[in-house]
């Protein structure tokens, strides 16, 4: 969460905020607008944020609030190892209500994720104490199976919808593509495109025995459920060091660390005196002594809330299951607008090669010169300079890159935020600019028109002719992927979207 908050404080603005490429406030409006101009239930339903009851006279100073309130909270959290049901229960409103209101920048399966984790945690506290080890509260199996469930239904959805999806799965030849094809490739992707053609293919069989199989370790007693847990992180660590995943790997882990109990766990805590380890050893010797406690009226309610999460849960669980024996399985979707339980999946199909959207300027009067100067601009970490290493992020994420790499197998007129893209990088906004790596026209005056150009990109193979040449990729132009635009050009076409025009900072 505390990443998660950092991304939405550091971008929020420039992606949903008053002037962002799809502002949240134009999108709430609208959804008002289809409810008959009410702030009811069905609006409340469609999209549940907190945003419905605040001022939006100031939408960039709301996002801003939310994000550092999130990443205050859950920073707290994670230094203190303190957290009750109210200050989770916080932390999970927060980020649903950035998320019902993000659109196309948090449309993917992890923000789901998080949102399911970040319920189950909400239970997995005590109501109101924030001791680290709190007495007479001890985490319900009802809310450890509920985080077994997620990360069984998490690997199991992966794993149906490659099976269902891509051929290569089955043919055992994905892995040949993936390194180089994946959205955000990082130095070691690079490497292990190289491997050997027999080695991809064991790759892919290891992953699906890991998804496929381990997930059934759960119901076969303490040890197995012990190895489930130790095979999903390490093979959630193997995907972090391959790739930049945002922090969806990272997130996979949590729900695998309930296949542990506290015996397996113990080496992780000190056994020096008055630690945690001789605490819960007391603890459990008064349980073992029948101790009798006075009867606690919070107890008996604490029991009826877990049996009822427990029993929320199934319900919710109902259409996730009848989704996996469906033959045409859905991935990453919520059939609830809290996103409580969810159907996961991921790379159900892959691409086979690799292209890239270049945005270019130029100060030429004419587009079309021959003889115009097109400089390009680089964004933070999706492949565009050829010299330039891959970047290693994770679990830190750049929503604007991740979206390209959508955009780039897509057309523009599926993606109409890249045209605005290229409107603000006209106007040479700062807001926007600071998505970017490099701006090419900085400190002078800003270009006159930006274009988008089709490449298709290639790892250079190491120790090649490329690579000594300080190259990581090779591309080949594929053609024009948007015309040439200029900001008078463009002045109906933001009308149209009810878009801000954009001005010089």
């Amino acid at each position: 969460l505390v990443v998660a908050f950092l991304v939405a404080y550091h971008q929020n603005k420039q992606l949903i905020g008053e002037k962002g490429l799809l502002p949240c406030k134009l999108y709430l409006q609208n959804v008002k607008k289809y409810f008959k101009g009410k702030i009811n239930l069905d609006a409340l339903s469609y999209a549940p944020t907190i945003i419905w009851f605040l001022d939006w006279s100031d939408m960039d100073s709301i996002l801003d609030y939310l994000s550092l309130c999130g990443l205050a909270t859950s920073a707290f959290v994670l230094i203190t190892g303190c957290a009750n049901m109210v200050l989770m229960f916080v932390l999970w409103v927060l980020y649903l209500s950035l998320v019902n209101v993000g659109q196309i920048w948090y449309s993917f399966g992890w923000e789901s994720q998080l949102l399911e984790t970040g319920f189950l945690g909400i239970f997995l506290c005590p109501l109101w104490t924030l001791s680290r080890l709190p007495q007479h509260t001890p985490p319900s199996s009802i809310v450890i199976w509920g985080f077994r469930w997620l990360i069984f239904r998490i690997m199991l959805g992966a794993q149906r919808i490659k099976i269902r999806g891509d051929r290569c799965w089955r043919d055992l030849t994905c892995m040949d593509y993936h390194y180089e094809t994946q959205p955000v490739p990082n130095p070691i992707a690079y490497f292990m495109h190289r491997s050997p053609w027999w080695f991809h293919q064991f790759e892919t069989l290891v992953n699906h025995f890991i998804e496929l199989v381990v997930p059934f370790f759960l119901f076969l007693g303490r040890r197995m459920c012990i190895v489930h847990g130790l095979l999903q992180i390490l093979f959630q660590v193997l995907l972090i060091i391959s790739g930049n995943l945002s922090f969806l790997n990272w997130l996979t882990i949590v729900p695998s660390i309930a296949c542990f109990d506290d015996i397996s766990l113990g080496f992780l805590f000190s056994s020096r005196r008055g630690g945690v380890k001789e605490r819960v050893a007391q603890m459990q010797l008064g349980g073992a002594a029948g101790e009798q406690l006075p009867p606690r009226y919070g107890c008996y309610v604490r029991k009826v809330v877990n049996i009822s999460f427990g029993l929320l849960i199934a319900y919710l669980s109902i259409p996730v299951v009848l989704n996996l024996l469906n033959s045409r399985q859905v991935m990453n979707t919520s059939f609830n607008p809290l996103r409580i339980v969810n159907t996961y999946g991921a790379f159900g199909s892959i691409t086979k090669e690799r292209t890239e959207v270049i945005l270019q300027g130029t100060s030429s009067l004419d587009p079309n010169d021959p003889a115009a100067v097109w400089e390009e601009y680089d964004f933070k970490c999706k492949p565009g300079d050829l010299k330039r290493r891959p970047c290693f992020i994770t679990p830190y994420h750049y929503r604007l890159d991740w979206l390209m790499w959508f955009a780039a197998f897509q057309t523009y007129e599926q993606n109409e935020w890249i045209i605005h893209l290229a409107g603000k990088l006209l106007a040479q906004e700062e807001e926007t600019l600071s998505l970017m790596a490099t701006n090419p026209f900085a400190g002078r005056a800003p270009p006159r028109w930006i274009r988008g150009e089709h490449f298709k990109y290639k790892f250079s193979r190491p120790g090649g002719k490329h690579a000594s040449e300080g190259r990581w990729w090779i591309r080949k132009r594929i053609g024009p992927y948007f015309p040439p635009v200029n900001l008078q050009g463009l002045k109906k076409f933001y009308e149209d979207r009810s878009w801000p025009y954009p001005a010089p900072d």
